[in-house]
């Protein structure tokens, strides 16, 4: 069984930074890395649908939602067995409770039901 958990939400001013981590690890005795599997950042507002943000998969090639493409970085660290998404130019949209999903493939899908494990999630806040 494996376990996510995300960190580094918060409240930025448009325009401006932010970065969030996501550590993967695995229950009791077991063993996981994040070099065989896919990860994935997805985010949902209240009463909204999860929509994706972006994923990385075990070779490291990364697919994005168009509307942070250009914007918004997914990265890991292998050896730490952790993602990233580095946020720039935030805006208004992009509020909302952000989740790290690891999918159990090595390849990804940008679909969030493809995803079997999630995190309780970081909410982040981009004010004017």
């Amino acid at each position: 069984q494996v376990q996510v958990m995300e960190s580094g939400g918060g409240s930025v001013q448009a325009g401006g930074s932010l970065e969030l981590s996501c550590a993967a690890s695995a229950y009791s005795m077991g063993a996981y890395s994040i070099s065989t599997d896919c990860l994935g950042w997805f985010r949902q507002i209240p009463g909204g649908e999860r929509e994706p943000v972006a994923t990385i998969d075990s070779t490291g090639g990364t697919l994005y939602q168009p509307s942070v493409k250009g914007r918004f970085t997914i990265t890991k660290d292998n050896a730490k067995n952790t993602i990233y998404l580095q946020m720039d130019n935030l805006n208004l949209d992009d509020t909302a409770m952000y989740y790290c999903a690891a999918r159990g493939h090595g390849w990804c899908l940008l679909d969030p039901d493809s995803f079997r494990v999630w995190g309780r999630g970081t909410q982040v806040t981009v004010f004017e």
